[in-house]
């Protein structure tokens, strides 16, 4: 069998930036090399792209790959038929590329952006296309396309940066007409929860606002549900389906940036601590917002499930969930019979049947 030509986009100009290095480390090591060919392309912070001339993908999470003697200037062209280009002197070299795979988190490599390059190249790529990668990214939208579909959700309230500089003490009297304390905090365009914060005071949710608009000019306030943190990732396209639950508990205020990738105080728990009843009723309504914000290839969708009452609340979407050794996305599917390195065939092969199906 023909190989298929893959180019795994990683790093971007994003908060993320560090995490999508340890995704792609995983993701690379874990592609068969029998079944495909690796083009390992890293965006730096700055906004270079780098065809990673390097096999050890070690060097990823360290930094150490943007010095490899091998490496070279690369860009996608956004003309059909052109793949990938990459630069030796003044000699362009043209690789034809059959899927893309952007493991890339947050903003410009999740929010439609890099989506739509690629769909100018008229090259498959894995994941939501342009217009779902852009409302689950952006919190407030999914809010509204969410709530369409009558699965509950927490309540909240928009502060704009604009009205938190000009007006400070309107937005704060607003939020707290509306919530009791504690609250949290969220920019609406970042993932991994970086800018996110819990409240639990008119002070600290001063200093969590001002935090959240170094972000994103929107901020989410959202109220508090007293609930266990449970996820359930999603594959699929015309027919998506929805892995087995699972829970997090944080070990911390809740499960922040730091807790999810700098220390070691959260633990994993497959399947989640709830009934089946409510575990049915979070994979279905995984798969009901799944469809309605349009989405194909892979998102993971959070949920609160109640301690006392075990309702279901939506809480967000991850359409480029994280692909680390320890991300919940490939777990979740392991726990429901499907290995990494299969997962990752299989994204493959929704990416050019999406690609297709067009």
């Amino acid at each position: 069998m023909k190989k298929l030509n893959v180019c795994v986009l990683f790093g971007g100009v994003s908060p993320e930036h560090e995490v999508s290095l340890r995704s792609a480390e995983s993701v690379m090591n874990r592609l068969d090399p029998e079944k495909y060919n690796i083009y390992p392309v890293g965006i730096t912070k700055e906004g270079n792209w780098i065809l990673f001339g390097g096999t050890d993908y070690s060097e990823l999470p360290t930094g150490s790959w943007r010095h490899h003697p091998g490496n070279r200037t690369a860009a996608i062209s956004p003309i059909r038929g052109q793949g990938l280009l990459s630069f030796e002197g003044d000699n362009v070299v043209r690789e034809r590329i059959d899927v893309v795979f952007p493991v890339l988190h947050g903003e410009n490599g999740e929010d439609g952006s890099v989506q739509g390059l690629l769909q100018l190249a008229g090259i498959p790529y894995v994941g939501c296309h342009v217009a779902a990668s852009a409302a689950c990214m952006d919190k407030c939208m999914t809010k509204l396309i969410a709530g369409l579909t009558g699965v509950r959700q927490a309540d909240w309230e928009l502060v704009t940066r604009e009205q938190l500089r000009s007006r400070p003490e309107a937005a704060l009297d607003r939020v707290e007409s509306r919530f009791a304390y504690p609250v949290f905090v969220k920019p609406a365009g970042t993932g991994s929860s970086v800018g996110v914060s819990k409240a639990r005071s008119r002070e600290a949710l001063l200093a969590a606002l001002e935090n959240a608009v170094r972000f994103d000019r929107k901020v989410l306030v959202e109220e508090f549900i007293d609930g266990r943190e449970v996820e359930v990732a999603v594959l699929g396209n015309e027919t998506p389906a929805a892995s087995v639950c699972g829970e997090i508990d944080a070990g911390a205020e809740f499960y922040d940036y730091e807790t999810k990738y700098l220390t070691d105080t959260s633990t994993l728990y497959i399947p989640a601590r709830i009934s089946e009843k409510a575990s049915e009723e979070v994979r279905q309504a995984a798969v009901r917002v799944y469809q309605a914000l349009g989405c194909t290839g892979l998102a993971r969708v959070d949920f609160f499930v109640g301690y006392r009452d075990e309702q279901v609340v939506f809480n967000e979407i991850n359409t480029l969930p994280g692909f680390t050794s320890i991300s919940m996305y490939p777990k979740l599917f392991e726990a429901s019979g499907i290995p990494y390195s299969e997962l990752l065939d299989r994204l493959i092969s929704l990416a050019l049947e999406a690609r297709y199906a067009q």
